[in-house]
């Protein structure tokens, strides 16, 4: 299990890679629609979407000569919720030090 987990946030652990699954938040999309909302090159995001896929991240659907991406576990979009909250409460904990500090 502990394997499995440090596999998953690896996986996730590439700022392109987290930007792909925000965008994928709102339903499927293909390379060029990714690529467009990215403004990277295709093959950039043929390669995330490539390792994503190993991990088990995102399902491919082929139509006609589109493949489309999904994010195959919606639970992942919880875990980075949770990943904000936490970021969220590190500035809020912060700028509280920092307000103290003004104080003095």
């Amino acid at each position: 299990m502990i394997d499995f987990k440090a596999e998953l946030f690896k996986s996730m652990g590439h700022p392109t890679r987290l930007r792909i699954l925000e965008l994928l938040r709102t339903g499927e999309m293909t390379v060029s629609e990714l690529q467009q909302n990215l403004e990277i090159d295709a093959s950039s995001v043929s390669q995330q979407l490539s390792l994503m896929r190993t991990r088990q991240l995102v399902n491919a659907r082929k139509q006609g000569t589109n493949v489309y991406y999904k994010v195959r576990d919606p639970l992942i979009f919880e875990m980075m919720d949770i990943a904000r909250e936490i970021f969220q409460n590190h500035v809020e904990s912060m700028q509280s030090m920092l307000d103290d500090e003004e104080s003095k």
